[in-house]
């Protein structure tokens, strides 16, 4: 394995963590989706998973994430325009 493999394997078991995290915490009820905290940790490790379906392959996968991300960015848009407009 090369140190770009074990990279690439670290970030998709990093995005993992980040969005099981996020949704352990939002089913709990410690945190709230419209929360910039977990956008991110949503947005964060949909990237993870992009780059680790995308290097070994899994195009639907990979195709999946980009959406999830792009939600994310698209909801921190949204919530940090509405807090400048308060």
């Amino acid at each position: 394995m090369t140190l770009t493999d074990l990279l690439i394997e670290a970030a998709g078991w990093t995005g993992a963590c980040l969005i099981l995290g996020a949704y352990i915490l939002l089913s709990a009820g410690k945190m709230q989706g419209n929360s910039p905290v977990y956008q991110w940790m949503n947005v964060i490790g949909a990237a993870g998973f992009v780059l680790n379906s995308g290097h070994n392959g899994a195009i639907p996968s990979m195709v999946l994430n980009i959406i999830w991300a792009g939600i994310g960015v698209f909801t921190l848009w949204r919530i940090y325009k509405g807090a400048r407009a308060v």
